[in-house]
């Protein structure tokens, strides 16, 4: 049976924005999932007002974490450090009408990254984002309540 992806997933699959990474980043984040062994690192480019200027995204995984990585990178554009955080999984999976229940865990990821790469931020500034915790490497060892990690065969 094959997965159904939606039009806005495919279109971040075969064309992804911001793909790439950014030379001396104010903040870049990695975070994998040993599980299903996506890996996905973001790059933000910060000015001085602590506005987003730019993200990129390098991402080693299946379609529906290089759509979500994608879209998260747009998502935060333009965007202040505390906006960029309100950027939820959920925000990134409504952003692409959804994803099948298997890859929710992608949009975890990018969550995640864009949080590492603002903690990477913060540290590098001596500064404390308001809401952001410390993130986590790797998500499968992060307890998201009910969120089923397990992947199926059936991947892009």
């Amino acid at each position: 049976m094959a997965m159904q992806y939606s039009d806005a997933v495919m279109d971040h699959f075969t064309n992804p924005r911001n793909v790439g990474e950014i030379e001396d980043a104010s903040g870049c984040g990695t975070v994998g999932n040993a599980v299903c062994g996506d890996i996905m690192r973001i790059y933000l480019d910060i000015d001085d007002d602590g506005i987003i200027r730019d993200a990129k995204f390098k991402t080693f995984g299946c379609g529906a974490a290089i759509a979500t990585s994608s879209m998260a990178t747009e998502l935060v554009k333009g965007k202040t450090v505390q906006e960029a955080l309100e950027v939820t999984n959920k925000a990134v999976m409504e952003a692409l009408d959804g994803l099948p229940p298997v890859k929710v865990h992608c949009s975890l990821l990018a969550e995640e990254a864009i949080h590492a790469a603002l903690w990477d931020y913060a540290e590098k500034n001596g500064i404390k984002i308001e809401g952001l915790e410390k993130p986590v490497s790797d998500i499968s060892e992060h307890d998201h309540g009910h969120v089923e990690l397990v992947d199926s065969e059936e991947d892009l």
